[in-house]
């Protein structure tokens, strides 16, 4: 299943299941399950956090909602072409995102240091921007490049996670645009400072299309992934080349930091630094997920 945020029929935030080409208002949807059901009287669901707190987002508690949409033929009231309904971003405000650094060998070598363990950065949740958003440059920033990578929306809270049970505690992917100002994080690097700076601009940290839940991508993960922009590639992977897969990543962030439904783990980038600069379009893609693409503008 793929779960989107969009702008709705009443130009408000609602959930959405993509289906053939087309996004179903599941908040509606949701809605008349519930009524039907004689359920309790939820508040609309607006965003995936919604549902994790009502252990609704998960294949397995949505599949009852996706046949009682089918068996009552909302897709046709409800649905929408894809095309035309706006995307948001998946998660309007993650509780926090924690990006790997340094995770993919190739990339590590050319940024000249191989970690010996996991290297977590956050990314303020101000950064977030949706699919299609202008990722905008700001006077006085210099370099600014893209990072495509394959980021992990956790589903539940949790401490100290053991990595045979990580799994459990996924509740889907999605694609993360790791943009970085780099000669901000180099001027930062030199006097010792965290890559927070250069990470946490606002419109950063491009997030989309939609979340895919685990029913669609299975352990082990291993997906291509690539960066293009203006059409022409710039990175090109797969994640079976990350040095500490998903389930070591989670464990390992869980031992220092509690995680919290709603949390986006990005999972790192591979080689291929480049510059982007006002005018281009930038299209991070993902196999089983899609592309996320968003224009590059100078600040006016």
């Amino acid at each position: 299943m793929k779960i989107a945020r969009y702008l709705g029929a009443k130009d408000g935030p609602a959930l959405g299941l993509v289906l053939e080409g087309e996004v179903v208002d599941l908040t509606r949807a949701l809605l008349l399950y519930e009524t039907a059901r004689g359920g309790g009287a939820y508040p609309p669901a607006t965003d995936p956090i919604h549902l994790m707190e009502r252990g609704l987002f998960s294949p397995g508690a949505l599949e009852p909602v996706k046949r009682f949409i089918e068996r009552h033929g909302f897709q046709k009231r409800l649905g929408r072409p894809l095309a035309d309904v706006k995307l948001l971003p998946p998660i309007a405000r993650p509780p926090k995102i924690l990006a790997t650094g340094l995770n993919y060998r190739a990339h590590a070598i050319e940024s000249g240091h191989v970690p010996e363990e996991p290297v977590f950065f956050r990314k303020e949740s101000t950064a977030v921007i949706g699919p299609g958003d202008d990722v905008v440059i700001k006077p006085g920033i210099g370099r600014v490049d893209p990072e495509v990578e394959l980021a992990v929306v956790i589903g539940q809270a949790g401490s100290d996670i053991p990595v045979e049970e990580a799994g459990g505690f996924v509740a889907g992917y999605t694609i993360l645009n790791d943009v970085t100002a780099r000669a901000m994080q180099g001027r930062d690097i030199g006097a010792s400072h965290r890559w927070y700076h250069s990470k946490s601009l606002d419109a950063f940290c491009p997030i989309g299309p939609w979340i895919v839940l685990p029913d669609e991508i299975s352990e082990p993960v291993e997906l291509d992934l690539q960066m293009r922009v203006n059409g022409e590639p710039r990175q090109s992977d797969n994640t079976r080349s990350l040095m500490w897969k998903i389930p070591e990543l989670i464990s390992f962030i869980s031992s220092f930091i509690r995680l919290e439904p709603g949390d986006i783990l990005s999972t790192g980038t591979p080689e291929g630094m480049s510059e982007v600069k006002s005018g281009d379009v930038m299209e991070a893609y993902v196999d089983k997920i899609g592309v996320l693409r968003n224009p590059v503008v100078a600040a006016e």
